[in-house]
């Protein structure tokens, strides 16, 4: 299912917004603190594809193992911090990048996730040293009471989608790509809160058309678009650990028409390219890092033959025996 939206206005305020000048600075202010992931240029029939070039974004080999590394790093390196350290909501991967750029500063780190958040995330997260606290069945539960335990430790909050800093940080991906490879004629992204997206929809400000793939589970940008206003929905399914925010980011909104598509995917066509990649690329990635693989062998995104299309492989925060 997609949805082919117009340009829609912004509710975001202005302050929050965030330019490819945001995300340059971004790109300098982080250069030193994480990796440039590769980018694997493969021809299409190396993945099964009638397309000219596929490009993976390997950035589940990121620091901490998923892009999110690129705006924590990005928000804790924007201003001091205090002495309580810093504390997020998360369904996992943000928070172990939080947590990751808080011991490299050398700052304390409190992580609240909800119950649906994996025992491998949770794990990663104690193995950084982040107090780790447990709360509700799914984020928005524990988004509520980090947001109590920040007012009133004072550490500085820190929003695994929904923060310029943060945003920015992520749309250094697409700056990276274009400094390697140039401008890809499609990109194919995951989408939970819409920091990843927002970050790299600011970079590339309408020059490249970007499909937002989103599981049905878990469908924050496609109703938002559906609604034309950023809506609560349900959240389940294989990758809602990831992608499992109750509502689209305000600062993803904000960038909304730069995004060309909005799709949705079934569980069963990302537990089979988690899968494929598993089995013919040996990249070992969680499922949420699959959508743009199984939007494209599922039929869901059909481009050209002659397209160059970018996928971000977005994280690999996953408990190896479960590719199996």
């Amino acid at each position: 299912m997609s949805a082919h939206a117009p340009a829609l206005p912004s509710t975001a305020p202005i302050r929050d917004r965030v330019t490819r000048a945001h995300v340059e600075a971004a790109r300098q202010r982080i250069a030193a603190d994480v990796r440039a992931t590769p980018l694997w240029r493969l021809p299409g029939a190396a993945l099964g594809l009638d397309l000219r070039e596929v490009w993976l974004k390997l950035e589940h080999l990121q620091v901490a193992g998923s892009f999110k590394a690129r705006g924590m790093f990005n928000r804790l390196r924007a201003q001091a911090l205090p002495a309580a350290g810093v504390l997020i909501a998360s369904g996992g991967n943000a928070g172990i990048a939080a947590a990751a750029a808080a011991r490299a500063v050398g700052a304390p780190c409190e992580v609240f996730v909800p119950e649906i958040s994996s025992a491998a995330k949770r794990a990663a997260l104690a193995a950084l040293g982040a107090k780790v606290q447990v709360v509700g069945a799914a984020y928005p539960q524990a988004l509520e009471a980090a947001r109590e335990r920040q007012a009133a430790t004072g550490a500085l909050w820190l929003h695994a989608y929904d923060q310029p800093e943060v945003v920015a940080g992520a749309g250094t991906v697409a700056a990276e790509i274009e400094a390697e490879a140039g401008v890809p004629d499609r990109l194919l992204v995951s989408v939970g809160g819409g920091g990843l997206v927002g970050g790299i929809a600011a970079w590339w400000a309408g020059r490249v058309p970007i499909d937002a793939l989103e599981p049905e589970g878990c469908p924050t940008l496609h109703a938002a678009r559906a609604a034309g206003v950023p809506v609560d929905v349900a959240v389940g399914g294989l990758a809602a650990d990831a992608l499992g925010a109750r509502r689209l980011g305000d600062i993803a909104w904000s960038v909304n028409h730069h995004i060309a598509n909005s799709h949705l995917l079934t569980d069963a066509s990302i537990r089979e390219a988690q899968q494929w990649l598993w089995r013919e690329m040996r990249l070992a990635v969680e499922p949420a890092a699959a959508l743009p693989l199984a939007a494209l062998r599922s039929g869901a995104v059909r481009p050209s033959p002659q397209e160059r299309v970018a996928l971000v492989l977005c994280g690999a925060n996953l408990d190896p025996a479960t590719l199996a």
